[in-house]
């Protein structure tokens, strides 16, 4: 058991060093293409590279319905949703510099990321989602989707600049190191978590949403490192959404989600609460390395309780 333990640790520490350069790839490129068509930094935060890294949570989550654990879908959205925002940007602020929203996000980004969260918390109350309520949240999703490429607030100006085929190259082969990389980051932790007789449903909510959110933690401090706070905010904005709505509906095209109890009664709505402690310390326009300080506390309580 001790020899397991040994090898799944390295594991995770090899798997943890592709994730950090398929990463720094996978931004770098991702941003180079998107401006070569015109879209603003921001709108690219909030989608290619959003959703490119939350393929993890998405790829988990079948398989979790596949094997007969589907309550992991769950644990996984609502976790990995609260650790985005408490670890994720809390740490970005704190070791990174200050975030300075240079865009508008209150009018439409910030309400939609709340109605996600909140829509889903609605949606599960009676401990099920139905295949109707699924289709509700990818036409939700398809409708954030329309407006982030065409909203008022994402109209900067872009230089075009052509795109050579090396960066496409890095694009696709960063996006597949980040879910390789990040798959077999979870797979080693969770073995580990096994070895060490943690309850499954914790491992669920803290350890696999933090497993699959480490792409989220990866991109977005190398952005913000880079001066990128567009991209490190509307990367956990796009995210957040895409977890609560994809993640949480696909799934259910494959099978039953069982909601259990203490996702209702203190999960869901402490992701709702650290939702709006979000859009509160963004309303000044930029969150302080104090302030994600306080995040980072906040996601220590969290995973105590």
């Amino acid at each position: 058991m001790r020899d397991d333990l040994i090898i799944q640790i390295i594991i995770f520490i090899v798997s943890l060093a592709v994730l950090l350069k398929a990463a720094d790839w996978f931004i770098e490129s991702a941003e180079a293409i998107g401006l070569s068509f015109g879209i603003p930094s921001f709108v690219i935060g909030i989608t290619i590279v959003a959703f490119g890294t939350s393929l993890p949570e998405l790829a988990t989550s079948i398989a979790s319905v596949y094997s007969g654990k589907s309550d992991v879908v769950i644990g996984n959205v609502v976790g990995s949703n609260i650790t985005n925002i408490l670890l994720v940007l809390g740490f970005t602020a704190f070791v990174g510099k200050k975030i300075v929203l240079d865009f508008d996000i209150m009018d439409i980004d910030m309400p939609m990321l709340f109605a996600s969260a909140f829509f889903l918390y609605i949606a599960v109350m009676d401990q099920h989602l139905s295949i109707l309520e699924a289709i509700l949240f990818l036409v939700a999703l398809s409708i954030f989707l329309a407006n982030s490429f065409t909203g008022d607030n994402k109209s900067e100006k872009v230089e075009r600049e052509p795109v050579s085929g090396r960066t496409w190259l890095f694009f696709l082969l960063g996006g597949v190191l980040v879910y390789f990389g990040s798959t077999y980051t979870i797979d080693s932790l969770i073995k580990i978590s096994e070895s060490l007789s943690i309850d499954p449903y914790f491992i669920s909510i803290i350890v696999l949403a933090l497993g699959t959110s480490l792409p989220e933690l990866v991109v977005s401090v190398s952005a913000a490192k880079k001066g990128k706070t567009s991209i490190a905010v509307g990367n956990i904005l796009g995210s957040n959404i895409f977890n609560s709505y994809a993640v949480m509906a696909i799934p259910r095209f494959f099978g039953d989600l069982k909601i259990p109890d203490e996702s209702i009664s203190f999960h869901m709505p402490f992701m709702i609460a650290a939702t709006m402690l979000f859009a509160i310390m963004c309303i000044s326009g930029r969150i302080s390395k104090w302030e994600g300080a306080i995040l980072l506390v906040l996601y220590t309580y969290f995973i105590g309780e």
